[in-house]
């Protein structure tokens, strides 16, 4: 089984996945469902054969299955998603048999994901930021006059 099924069935991811959907049934942007963390992890995957950028793809997917399960930290604590979903990672992560190297490298691509981050120092954070944001479907969605993006960094068309 690759490590990123052991995230998957994780006890705690399941359940922290759980609760994000409960807690977005109602939302009408952009979910923060298991078909995201997927998109996401395929673009990433796609971009890192085009580029010829040589991250695993245990990696890739972990890191994208992660990246925004600190969102039930942020709608129920409101403590920002990313700097939960690290802290989460890491356990979760260390469950799962990643070494502290990799587990610092996903959690740091988790922590940095963000469109607003000031900090994307590795290739990992600034893949996971770039898939993030093209997995997003902006020019077809019906509530984006009401988005909270700005206009620079909505997808106004397909993009690759």
């Amino acid at each position: 089984m690759n490590r990123f099924n052991s995230i998957y069935r994780h006890k705690r991811y399941r359940e922290l996945l759980s609760r994000l959907q409960k807690l977005e049934s109602d939302r009408k942007f952009c979910r923060h469902h298991l078909q995201h963390f997927l998109d996401v992890a395929r673009i990433m995957y796609i971009i890192d054969l085009e580029e010829n950028l040589n991250i695993s793809k245990d990696i890739i997917y972990s890191a994208a299955l992660l990246h925004d399960i600190g969102r039930v930290s942020q709608y129920v604590d409101g403590i920002p998603h990313n700097e939960a979903g690290a802290a989460i990672a890491d356990e979760i992560l260390k469950d799962c048999g990643f070494d502290e190297t990799e587990r610092n490298c996903i959690c740091s691509a988790i922590l940095c994901h963000r469109h607003d981050s000031a900090v994307q120092n590795d290739g990992l954070s600034r893949l996971l930021s770039r898939a993030d944001k093209l997995s997003r479907n902006c020019f077809d969605c019906p509530a984006s006059d009401e988005c909270y993006w700005s206009s620079d960094i909505k997808n106004p068309e397909i993009q690759f």
